[in-house]
């Protein structure tokens, strides 16, 4: 026997804890930013993301509500998403504390950064791959914000990358689950998919 869960019997704080229950394993876009004076470099794990267009090519991540993240971007227009691998658990639970916009989590963290090519807000050093965006476009949809930005550059550390590509084991993708759960990448399966053929 199934139990229904209604939305608006739930109310929206206990729907969101029961949506992202389910919707899993999430992946993290560990997002840098900076404030429009360049002061101050912030870094925030945000797990609703995902890949918007291929060509051009066009991420999307989502602010619940108005954090840094969004403000930065809103006000400068760029962005890097920095890959969250799981060697790096703990660094990214550190950066997801909400700060004053005032405080930079990179130095909260002591987390090392690297300058980016093509966008003023730094890279994670250690991040395996990194990809440089430019705001594309911002869509507001109840209490959160949609964040597209075209990417400008990928970057990837070169000992993740097997003929020519990313490697998903060497990656070690680390993925976002309910609570304070987090997920790892487990089994890698091998399956691939069955060409349609016109009938004869």
């Amino acid at each position: 026997m199934r139990v229904d869960f209604d939305p608006e019997a739930l109310g929206g704080d206990a729907f969101y804890r029961f949506m992202t229950s389910v919707v899993v394993p999430r992946p993290i876009a560990w997002i840098s930013t900076i404030t429009p004076d360049a002061a101050v470099a912030n870094l925030a794990p945000h797990s609703f993301f995902s890949i918007a267009s291929t060509d051009p090519p066009i991420v999307q991540f989502t602010s619940i509500g108005r954090k840094d993240s969004l403000r930065n971007v809103e006000d400068t227009g760029e962005f890097v998403v920095n890959f969250s691998s799981e060697p790096m658990l703990r660094l990214i639970r550190d950066t997801a504390t909400d700060f004053p916009r005032t405080v930079s989590e990179f130095g909260f963290a002591g987390i090392e950064r690297e300058p980016s090519r093509h966008v003023r807000p730094p890279r994670v050093a250690a991040a395996p791959v990194v990809l440089e965006c430019r705001s594309h476009t911002t869509l507001r949809m109840g209490n959160s914000t949609l964040v597209f930005g075209r990417i400008f550059l990928a970057a990837v550390h070169e000992e993740y990358l097997v003929d020519g590509r990313p490697d998903a084991g060497r990656l070690r993708p680390l993925t976002k689950l309910g609570g304070d759960e987090w997920g790892t990448l487990g089994d890698i399966l091998h399956l691939s998919r069955i060409p349609y053929e016109e009938p004869r």
